[in-house]
């Protein structure tokens, strides 16, 4: 075994890599500014960041902008995690790049700042604003129905004249609520009155009484779905939590969702409320993911001296003598074991993975890190279906609601302004790509009426292409052809579908009731190491590229407070609080801390 230190390069580990610096200025010149970067940063202290996901390139950014030398150690042999694109191998043909594909859509809501703000400063020739440009709004969500039953569509655009402050009245959101539950939905009246009334409780709960009741009480409790209609629990149980954010609606956290998908995503989303300047809803990039910023992001990074060594498996966190002395790596296939170290470690890998390489002493040293283990993730992981005609199907999401599976898609050639899609992907066949994903993958289907987890994968294909029709090819119109369907991808970390032990290497971090007090805080008690992942306690509190920078902007503060650093702190950016409602959150911490329901809660 070798002892290493973090500023070893890729050609060390023997590791190579094809870069898409798509306006980023080509490999040699980022490579020739990465040198640059290193010599600046080699008068700062060196950190190891374990993962190069959304959270170790966010935490890397801030450390290198304050004359970090960072090193960046990731397993796969592309950066971004769960966000990066990933080339069809063997599929371009003609001087076209293979088709693109990625493990599911990317999807930045307008409530988004923190990762917005780190967008800003990623730069690319020709966008004033780097990467963020690179941002282009949806206009409409489908809300697909089967059965012939009509579909909703819902109108993403925010509130051209949003209500001034002081005129954000309970009775006049009441109102907006009843509208669009009344014409959109075929709920019966008194459950849509029901559901407004809920959502009133929760918009004037206080914020321990969120934290301590409304986290343990499932959605689907609150909002009595069981004893309601079948419609009711579709389309405001099933299709607020499993569809979004792979969490049953039985299980999920009031908080969570009630704080998250329904004000932040839907209420002060439409009205342009606490939003990333003037965004919209709903935001998709212009072209794959790594060609629209994960790529440029990499370049910039180099460029202010980050390292980054890839095909490297994290296998323990050392520590002794109250200090993480060391991170015991080796090579992805399990050769080439050695230790690197630092004088600090921001471990930014998936919980799921993060907490296999804490040891016996460093949980002593923190008992968080042994809270984690309680953490829960579930399967959300899609399927790219490359079309030989345009089928854009809505100029935005698309959300199966009556799918077994619970099945969410976008069509993506019509948002990549840039790209015509025949002629810089593939053979030339293919004329867009409909992005798909399951969030359901323990309930039958409706061909073999077995589990996404018992079928192999063309039996998961065939099933979620006829759950689609089933949505999208009724009340007299043809959208999905088979003919059309040229060919298919599926994201590799899923193995072993159809056999006796199915895995997916990257899943998804859930919000079961209770979640929030095993969520450890991006400081730990061991003065040299920090936490960044999206399973970390944030304000967003919910499994998103939100959180998991923002986790990364906590993790660099404590890591700067530890130093004694006088560098500025990373600015965090939290939910927005309507101060309309302030004067009855007052009133329902008062009520609470007598052991008195909130005021609108008539049960």
């Amino acid at each position: 075994m070798t002892t290493e230190h973090t500023q070893e390069s890729q050609g060390k580990v023997g590791h190579t890599r094809r870069h898409f610096l798509a306006g980023a200025g080509g490999v040699a010149g980022a490579l020739a500014l990465g040198t640059a970067g290193s010599a600046r940063a080699a008068a700062g202290k060196r950190v190891a960041v374990l993962g190069g996901g959304v959270s170790g390139l966010s935490a890397a950014h801030e450390l290198a902008e304050r004359g970090y030398a960072v090193t960046v150690y990731e397993y796969y042999d592309a950066l971004g995690g769960k966000a990066r694109s990933m080339p069809v191998p063997g599929t371009g043909a003609g001087g076209r790049a293979d088709l693109p594909a990625e493990h599911g859509f990317r999807f930045f809501p307008g409530f988004y700042r923190n990762l917005p703000d780190t967008m800003r400063r990623i730069p690319v020739p020709g966008n004033a604003n780097g990467v963020h440009d690179n941002l282009v709004s949806g206009t409409e969500a489908l809300f697909a129905r089967a059965g012939g039953r009509p579909d909703l569509h819902f109108p993403l655009r925010r509130a051209t004249t949003p209500p001034r402050p002081g005129d954000l009245t309970l009775s006049w959101l009441r109102d907006q609520v009843l509208s669009v539950l009344d014409l959109g939905t075929r709920l019966p009246a008194h459950e849509v009155a029901y559901f407004a009334d809920r959502l009133l409780v929760h918009l004037t709960s206080c914020d321990a009484r969120r934290e301590e009741v409304w986290e343990k009480v499932a959605w689907w409790d609150f909002i009595r779905a069981e004893e309601m209609s079948e419609e009711y629990r579709t389309v405001l149980g099933v299709g607020q939590t499993r569809n979004l954010v792979a969490t049953r609606a039985e299980v999920a956290s009031t908080r969570t969702v009630g704080r998250v998908i329904i004000e932040a995503l839907l209420l002060w989303g439409l009205l342009g409320r606490g939003m990333d300047g003037d965004a919209d809803i709903d935001r998709i990039l212009n072209a794959p993911t790594s060609e629209a910023w994960i790529d440029p992001w990499e370049a910039h990074l180099r460029s202010l001296g980050v390292d980054f060594v890839l095909g490297t498996q994290v296998r323990e966190v050392r520590y002794d003598g109250g200090r993480v002395t060391g991170v015991r790596v080796s090579a992805r296939d399990g050769g080439d074991e050695r230790t690197v170290t630092a004088d600090h470690y921001i471990s930014a890998l998936p919980v799921e993975h993060a907490r296999l390489t804490w040891g016996r002493g460093l949980r002593a040293a923190d008992p968080q890190l042994g809270k984690c283990d309680a953490l829960q993730t579930d399967w959300m992981t899609g399927v790219m279906f490359y079309l030989r005609t345009p089928t854009p199907v809505v100029h935005g999401h698309i959300n199966c609601l009556d799918s077994p599976w619970s099945v969410t898609a976008v069509g993506q050639a019509q948002f990549w302004g840039g790209r015509v899609f025949p002629r810089d992907y593939g053979d030339g066949r293919a004329h867009d790509c409909l992005s798909a994903i399951i969030s359901e993958w323990d309930k039958p289907g409706i061909l073999y009426g077995k589990t996404a987890k018992e079928c192999t994968k063309e039996e998961v294909v065939a099933e979620l292409w006829a759950q689609l029709k089933d949505g999208l090819n009724d009340a007299g119109k043809t959208v999905l052809r088979d003919e059309d369907r040229l060919g298919w991808f599926m994201d590799p970390a899923v193995t072993g579908l159809g056999g006796p032990e199915p895995r997916n290497r990257e899943q998804l971090l859930i919000h079961p009731t209770g979640t929030l007090y095993n969520r450890p805080t991006a400081h730990t008690r061991v003065p040299n190491f920090f936490l960044a992942g999206d399973y970390v306690r944030t304000d967003v509190d919910l499994a998103t590229m939100e959180g998991a920078n923002e986790s990364a902007r906590l993790a660099v503060n404590a890591l700067l407070k530890a130093d004694d650093s006088d560098a500025e702190r990373c600015r965090i950016w939290e939910l927005y609080r309507p101060p309309e409602l302030e004067p009855l959150k007052r009133v329902d911490e008062l009520r609470y801390k007598l052991g008195l329901p909130n005021t609108f809660d008539l049960g």
